[in-house]
């Protein structure tokens, strides 16, 4: 297996350009960017950005040059978990429909987390070339080590039914959902 990484910013493209293809037929993605035609535009602004405000927190684990990548936020700053916020620096790039949509689903999301300290696994994704390998599992875990060295549970969300049984199986119970905008899973793992 390829070494775990911290990303850099070199590895923008590389991350941005894994999670577009990994999460084409994502629930919460396709709610927020519908259009077959703009997913790929809005995405990569949605990722880039992400990649952006996580980069200098050395909160992203890589794999095989970004072909897995596992985006996480640590306990301290909450309020920038999973997605971008209203005043996150993506925002004027999309149409207000969009905007609105993805303001929507980060308030919710923001609404439903824990209010203790944890750390955040925000975008676990693999590029689908590379899928089976078991590099998604690797870099989730290198996370989850930081998560237990800090004594700290970790908190994710999923929108996809089939990522709870997989979550679950790596450890992962689940202590709360959302019926709307998306139905949205939140799983919690204790430090070990």
């Amino acid at each position: 297996m390829p070494d775990i990484t911290i990303a850099t910013p070199a590895n923008r493209d590389a991350v941005v350009g894994t999670l577009v293809a990994a999460f084409v037929k994502d629930p919460v993605l396709r709610h927020l960017f519908p259009d077959d035609e703009t997913y790929p535009r809005h995405a990569a602004t949605f990722f880039g950005d992400l990649f952006d405000k996580r980069v200098h927190r050395s909160s992203i684990w890589t794999i095989g040059g970004g072909a897995s990548v596992a985006l996480w936020d640590p306990p301290a700053e909450p309020h920038a978990a999973g997605h971008p916020s209203p005043e996150g620096g993506a925002a004027p790039a999309y149409p207000a429909d969009v905007l609105g949509r993805v303001q929507g689903y980060d308030d919710a999301v923001h609404a439903a987390l824990p209010t203790y300290p944890f750390w955040y696994l925000g975008v676990l994704g693999t590029h689908p070339d590379s899928a089976g390998r078991g590099w998604g599992r690797a870099v989730m875990r290198a996370g989850l080590a930081r998560a237990a060295a800090d004594g700290l549970p970790a908190i994710l969300e999923t929108s996809n039914p089939g990522n709870v049984e997989l979550y679950r199986r790596a450890g992962w119970e689940v202590i709360g959902s959302l019926a709307e905008p998306v139905p949205t899973w939140f799983m919690r793992q204790p430090p070990r």
